[in-house]
């Protein structure tokens, strides 16, 4: 039987925008968070010069990053307040239960990789596999820096959002620690244009 590229084109992103509805519905704060991580992360493929393809791979897991979550018990997702070390644990857990969640799908394996990764360190001190560097897919490495720009200037339940000039001084004081310093700096260096993606969208 012949296959129809555009129908597959449909049922992918189709899968893609029910499984982030999934992780909606349990978890109040990822409701725009996903989007705005993907959304960021392109627009710093692009900047950096990236290939179609590659800027398209990129997107898309940065858009499934946190679909891990659906496995974390939602005592721990939802909890107000710092998570005790067993809390801390279970949450710890959720790029490796997304990099699986993704295993099973023909179209989104590609992505694995990369959601089980962004949560990796560039100086070896992140998790799940403790990986330095360059061992760290460059997607994760972008994504590693959108997601904690749409985190710090975010309301959370344990506290209120930071202003983007306290996020622009954090990611300065952590290039080469948390993130990739050519990535980041590239980031600093294009400030507005790559935090505009989300003062739009909120």
């Amino acid at each position: 039987m012949k296959t129809c590229e555009y129908c597959d084109e449909i049922d992918y992103h189709e899968i893609i925008e029910c499984i982030t509805c999934a992780l909606d519905a349990k978890d109040p704060y990822t409701a725009g968070h996903s989007q705005r991580v993907s959304d960021m992360a392109m627009k710093v493929c692009q900047l950096i010069g990236l290939k179609t393809e590659n800027i398209q791979q990129i997107h898309i897991a940065a858009h499934l990053h946190d679909i891990g979550k659906i496995g974390v018990p939602d005592a721990v997702l939802n909890k107000e307040g710092k998570l005790d070390d067993e809390e801390w644990e279970a949450m710890k857990k959720h790029p490796s239960i997304g990099a699986e969640i993704l295993s099973k799908s023909r179209h989104l394996k590609e992505m694995k990789y990369i959601v089980l990764c962004h949560h990796e360190r560039f100086d070896g001190k992140g998790y799940p596999l403790g990986l330095k560097g360059e061992e760290i897919p460059v997607g994760a490495r972008i994504i590693a820096i959108c997601d904690s720009i749409d985190a710090m200037t975010s309301n959370r339940s344990y506290r209120k959002a930071h202003d983007f000039d306290y996020c622009y001084q954090e990611i300065k004081n952590n290039l080469g620690k948390m993130y990739d310093p050519i990535i980041g700096q590239y980031v600093l260096d294009h400030w507005e244009e790559i935090i505009s993606v989300i003062k739009i969208s909120r």
